[in-house]
């Protein structure tokens, strides 16, 4: 991984757990595997640790790597960094993308809590009045009770979210056409059509991952069809959403939108989206982030002591399953 990722996910209290459940190699951390000090590692390596930065595990560098068995992430996506060489030499694979999901699951579930009592929009105009609003005049369309939720896919986050809602008045909606009607039904949502989730949804959480067939998913008719006031939430890939057509209903002041990531990822400072009252833009910040590294850490540590006590991974990753993942 990067110098900077094993600073921030492994500190010294981490790389000592890692040191109990392995023979860890000496510092410094491989951020290129090319050189004479990286393969003089790799051939030993049985397990590797990965994390933000790892360059690509391809058939070079499994060469070098002869006893390698199991790539442990300790981050989200593997995409960037395992290769069909390591599938098909059969190296097994982890990533802590559950222990990733809470902290995006946390945000999405406090904004939803946030928007459904419009506290962004009604602290804004109390800094610019200060005068209290008279609270028995608030219109219905406040509160958190009896709430219309739509999940945008069951992906790992969403289904966290969903998690978290439970002990919420929220009728909670979902879209994944991946999802069986007895897996909704166990979940505790209501399964529904793209269409219907957006015409019945008052806030909205995208958690969609972005696929080649996922990419502007979120298109223009249904964001014109979303209920005047309505709320979306996109912490999945900005990519995700028509972002020209977002544009426009916001503006319009049809609805209101949480960003946590956009598309570019960062906005040109002219983009309009920055001088919507109706959207709050956050820096993609929802993922893991200070102390929550720890639970990335922890993670990883727990995978290569259950790998190396024979009791397999807790969290694998299929190769079956690529297609779906982010």
């Amino acid at each position: 991984m990067s110098t900077a990722a094993a600073a921030a996910v492994f500190p010294a209290p981490s790389l000592a757990a890692l040191a109990q459940v392995c023979d860890l190699a000496p510092p410094p951390v491989l951020d290129d595997l090319t050189t004479s000090r990286a393969r003089e590692v790799l051939a030993g390596v049985e397990v590797l640790v990965t994390g933000w930065g790892c360059p690509p595990l391809d058939a070079d560098v499994l060469a070098a790597a002869p006893r390698l068995k199991a790539v442990v992430h300790a981050a989200g996506s593997v995409r960037a960094h395992v290769t069909d060489a390591c599938w098909d030499r059969g190296v097994e694979v982890s990533s802590a993308a559950a222990a990733n999901a809470l902290p995006v699951a946390e945000y999405t579930l406090g904004m939803i809590l946030l928007h459904g009592k419009h506290v962004l929009e009604r602290a804004r105009d109390f800094r610019r009045t200060r005068t209290r609003e008279d609270w028995l005049r608030v219109p219905d369309q406040v509160g958190n009770y009896r709430r219309t939720v739509g999940i945008l896919s069951a992906s790992l986050i969403g289904r966290r979210v969903v998690e978290l809602l439970r002990p919420f008045d929220y009728e909670v909606l979902l879209h994944d056409p991946y999802v069986t009607r007895a897996e909704a039904t166990a979940l505790g949502v209501e399964p529904v059509e793209l269409p219907d989730l957006f015409a019945r949804a008052g806030l909205l959480s995208v958690h969609t991952p972005l696929l080649p067939a996922t990419r502007g998913l979120v298109a223009r008719d249904l964001l014109h069809a979303m209920r005047p006031g309505a709320v979306l939430i996109n912490t999945s890939r900005g990519a995700v959403v028509d972002q020209d057509a977002l544009v426009e209903v916001v503006r319009a002041g049809r609805i209101r939108a949480v960003l946590d990531v956009t598309d570019p990822e960062n906005l040109p400072a002219d983009h309009p989206l920055w001088d919507c009252p109706n959207t709050l833009i956050t820096p993609h910040l929802a993922g893991s982030q200070g102390n929550e590294w720890r639970r990335l850490a922890d993670t990883a540590v727990g995978e290569v002591a259950r790998w190396a006590a024979g009791d397999g991974l807790a969290h694998p990753v299929r190769r079956e399953r690529l297609a779906f993942l982010a």
